[in-house]
C-alpha cells in the first residue's frame, strides 16, 4: 500500500513508519512547516499540499499535542482540542476533495471518549462520557465528518495507554519503579485500559487490511487491569518492591483536573471490534506485555 502518515514524530507514529515499511508498504510523511516536496502542511495557517500524482491507498492521521506533559490551564485545554480538531478537519476535507481518494482513512482517537467508566466494562457500542476527555474525543472524531461522509472507509482508533519504555506513561514510571519508589495511585482500584506498542502497530495494520472494519475501534488489550494490579506487574517485571503509594489527594494537589482524570479516573474498555474480526493479541495480559516491551527497550 501507499500510506500517508500525519503525526509521524509522536510515540505511535515514530514506530509505525518503520513497522509498515518493514512489512512492505510505501510510507509517505506529511511534513509540518515545509514549503516543498510531495506532502507538507502548515495546519495552523490552514495550508496543505498533497501531491495528486501519487495515489494514496491509506491515510493515517495521528496529530495531537500530548495531553499529559503540561498542566491543564484553560489555554492548554484549548490547545489540546485545537491541535486535534483543526488538523483533522483540514486533512479530512482535503483528502475528500482529491480526484483519487484513498481506500481508508484512519484517525487517531482515544478511550477518553467513554469518560470515567468505574468498574463497568464498555465497548464500541457504548455512549460518550461527560468529562473533558470525552469532550476532546467527541470533537476530534466529528472533525473527520468530511471524509466519513465520502466513500472512504473511515476508522477511529480509540487507543488505550500505549505501553513502551520508549515514551509515554511507561517511560515516566520506569525510573521511580527501578529505584523501588513505585506504588499504587489513589485507591488502586481504578481500571487502566492499555495496549502494548507491539499490538498497537499490529492492530493498525490489521485495520488497514480488513475492509469490513469501519467506525470506532478500541485499541486496548482484552484484559484491562486495576492500577494496583498494574503496579504489582511492573514491580515484578523490574524485580522491585512497590511499597510507596501516592494518595489521591496528593495527585489532585499536584496535577489538578489532569491528575483526577488521567491518574485517578477508571477506564475498563474492551476491544470488541478487533476480537469480533479475529485479531489475536501478542500481549493479552499485562505481565507478558511489560516483560516483553521492557526487554525490547
Amino acid at each position: 500500500m501507499n500510506i500517508l502518515i500525519s503525526g509521524a514524530t509522536g510515540l505511535v507514529g515514530s514506530a509505525l513508519r518503520p513497522y509498515l515499511e518493514h512489512r512492505g508498504h510505501q510510507v509517505y510523511i506529511l511534513h509540518r512547516g515545509r514549503s516543498s516536496g510531495s506532502f507538507y502542511w502548515q495546519p495552523e495557517k490552514g495550508l496543505i499540499h498533497l501531491d495528486d500524482s501519487i495515489h494514496l491507498d491509506a491515510v493515517i492521521n495521528l496529530n495531537g499535542v500530548n495531553i499529559g506533559d503540561k498542566p491543564w490551564s484553560n489555554q492548554r485545554k484549548q490547545d489540546i482540542i485545537d491541535s486535534r480538531v483543526n488538523c483533522t478537519e483540514l486533512l479530512s476535507e482535503t483528502i475528500a476533495k482529491r480526484s483519487q481518494v484513498p481506500e481508508v482513512f484512519i484517525n487517531a482517537s482515544a478511550i477518553g471518549f467513554y469518560g470515567d467508566t468505574a468498574d463497568t466494562p464498555v465497548d464500541e457500542t457504548s455512549i460518550a462520557g461527560d468529562n473533558f476527555l470525552s469532550e476532546i474525543v467527541t470533537k476530534w472524531e466529528a472533525a473527520a465528518k468530511a471524509i466519513e461522509d465520502s466513500t472512504v472507509r473511515t476508522v477511529y482508533i480509540r487507543s488505550g495507554v500505549v505501553l513502551t519504555p520508549k515514551g509515554g506513561a511507561l517511560k515516566k514510571m520506569l525510573l521511580p519503579f527501578k529505584l523501588g519508589l513505585g506504588g499504587k495511585v489513589g485507591s488502586g482500584e481504578q481500571y487502566m485500559s492499555w495496549i502494548s506498542l507491539t499490538d498497537e502497530l499490529r492492530a493498525i495494520e490489521f485495520i488497514l487490511n480488513n475492509t469490513d472494519i469501519s467506525g470506532p475501534v478500541n485499541l486496548t488489550a482484552p484484559q484491562p487491569v486495576s492500577n494496583f494490579a498494574f503496579t504489582k506487574a511492573l514491580g515484578s517485571a523490574l524485580n522491585r518492591p512497590t511499597i510507596f503509594p501516592m494518595p489521591g489527594f496528593v495527585v489532585k494537589t499536584l496535577f489538578g483536573e489532569m491528575g483526577d482524570l488521567l491518574l485517578l479516573g477508571s477506564n475498563r474498555v474492551l476491544p470488541k471490534v478487533l476480537e469480533n474480526h479475529g485479531f489475536k493479541f501478542t500481549h493479552p495480559d499485562i505481565g507478558s506485555a511489560l516483560a516483553d516491551e521492557i526487554k525490547q527497550g
